[in-house]
Parts: structure tokens; C-alpha cells; sequence
């Protein structure tokens, strides 16, 4: 009855496999979630790549896909993601930023056409359904799990998660902008008692003045936040890709005199809620 959590990749931007980036990884955004016998995979970065081969190891055959957005740090994985490719397997597609853009099939399609990408979304054998709904909604998918969502402030759009299951709950708060001083009410309300804050902690608040207008926060703000909301952990998520370990085991350090709850999330980092 736990709510179980990886991260299969934990950097935003760009991937970046160097020697620097060894010990917090260099994959981009996938988070797996596992709420009873439900999974969730949040985002489709190249991380997906891994947990797509795991999936082959492992035997389940179904999943739901949850994307923030869809820039391509977030989608870049999808078409390298192995299971898409075999007709046993089954995934709901879901997203909450394109209502008015056509839908996510049209995204998902578009960056595996011509001249981009050589082989086509309908080379996929597994089923995929597709759906779009608005940020702000929430649903029950299965018995005993709950998702909300809330609009989050990053160019053209994006969504933040709350899954609950079994008396737990995990958020996911990717890609969003804070303004200085001024909590954003929409996710300390979704994040309101979390167990579980991934946060988007692209910058430090040393440098987020030159970064205003880009759509990224700071660990800083995300100890801020789950402070006010009584949040009992975060995980500092979606690091810059200049931010080598060095940089964020100091960061880890600055994080953990300033809350105790706070620590850096690593690529295939394990959770289990409950």
C-alpha cells in the first residue's frame, strides 16, 4: 500500500553524460511513480530511456504518462523509449498545457516527423491513448489514487501533479517561475501536507536575477514554499546542466543547514512513502 518513487533522470535543460555529472546524473526529467498497482511516469526526458528497459525486465505491461510540458528536455526520450514499440503494451497519454494547441498527439507526433526524426509516432505498436486536460483538474484513475493539478508560471504552459495513494502523497513541480516575495498560492495549495516535493531548483537565488523570464526557480524558494505549505521532504529537482557535483553537493549542503527536510534528488534514487 506504498507510494513508491524513482527519479530516472533528475536534469533539466539538456542531458549532459560527462565525468562532472557521475554522481547526480546527467539524464534529463522521468519520474516513475508506483501507487498500488498503478504506475505513472512523469515526463518523458532521456531518462524514459532506462526505465523503458527496465519495463522490458520487469513485465508491466501499462502505465500512464503524466507530462509538466512538453519543451524538449521534457519529450526527448519518448521516441527511444523501448515498450512504445510493442504491441503488448498499453499507455495513457496525458497532458494539461495544450487544450488550445492542437492536443499532446500533435506535439508527440510533430517531434518524430520529418526532417527531425526518421521514424514516425505510428511506427509505435503499443497502444497509446492520448488525452488533454486543463491544469486545475482532477481526476481518481484508479481506486484508492487521486490526482490534482495546478497551472504552474512557465512560457507556454505547464503542469504541476499531486498523486495521492494509501494516506500519501507525492507533487511534482516542474518548470515554473516564482516571483520574489510572493508565494505562488497555486502551488502551495497543491503542495498543502505533501510527504513528497519535487521542485524545480534549476538556479540558486544568487542567480536568478539574470535568469528572470527563463521559467525556473530556485532550491531556495522550494525550502520557502514547502515550509509555508508543511510539506515534510523535498527533493531539489531539474538541475542546471553547469551545475557539476561539486556545485551540488555544496548545494545539498547549503540546503540541509537551511531544512532539514531538503536534499538533492540523484538518477535512480529510490523512495518509498509509507
Amino acid at each position: 500500500m506504498s507510494l513508491k518513487v524513482k527519479f530516472w533522470g533528475v536534469r533539466g535543460s539538456i542531458a549532459c553524460p560527462s565525468p562532472n555529472h557521475i554522481s547526480f546524473g546527467g539524464n534529463t526529467s522521468c519520474i516513475e511513480v508506483s501507487a498500488g498497482g498503478n504506475r505513472f511516469i512523469l515526463d518523458a526526458g532521456t531518462g524514459v530511456r532506462n526505465l523503458g528497459h527496465w519495463i522490458f525486465r520487469k513485465g508491466p505491461d501499462h502505465a500512464t504518462f503524466l507530462f509538466s510540458h512538453t519543451h524538449w528536455d521534457h519529450i526527448t526520450g519518448f521516441p527511444f523509449f523501448a515498450p512504445a514499440f510493442h504491441a503488448k503494451y498499453q499507455f495513457t497519454m496525458l497532458a494539461g498545457h495544450l487544450n488550445d494547441q492542437g492536443g499532446l498527439q500533435r506535439v508527440i507526433s510533430g517531434q518524430m516527423s520529418n526532417p527531425t526524426f526518421p521514424v514516425p509516432l505510428e511506427a509505435m505498436r503499443a497502444r497509446l491513448d492520448f488525452g488533454d486536460f486543463r491544469a486545475g483538474d482532477s481526476w481518481s484513475p484508479a481506486q484508492g489514487v487521486v490526482i490534482r493539478t495546478a497551472p504552474l508560471n512557465h512560457p507556454n504552459g505547464a503542469t504541476g501533479y499531486r498523486i495521492e495513494h494509501a494516506g500519501k502523497s507525492v507533487c511534482y513541480v516542474t518548470d515554473t517561475e516564482h516571483l520574489p516575495g510572493k508565494p505562488d498560492q497555486n502551488i502551495l495549495g497543491l503542495i498543502e501536507g505533501a510527504d513528497l516535493v519535487i521542485y524545480d531548483s534549476t538556479y540558486t537565488d544568487a542567480e536568478f536575477p539574470a535568469k528572470v523570464g527563463w521559467g525556473h526557480s530556485t532550491w531556495q524558494e522550494g525550502v520557502r514554499l514547502s515550509q509555508a505549505a508543511n510539506v515534510q521532504s523535498l527533493a531539489i529537482f531539474h538541475h542546471d546542466p553547469d551545475h557539476e557535483d561539486r556545485f551540488m553537493e555544496q548545494v545539498e549542503e547549503d540546503a540541509r543547514a537551511m531544512w532539514r527536510g531538503a536534499f538533492v534528488a540523484r538518477e535512480n534514487m529510490r523512495l518509498v512513502l509509507g
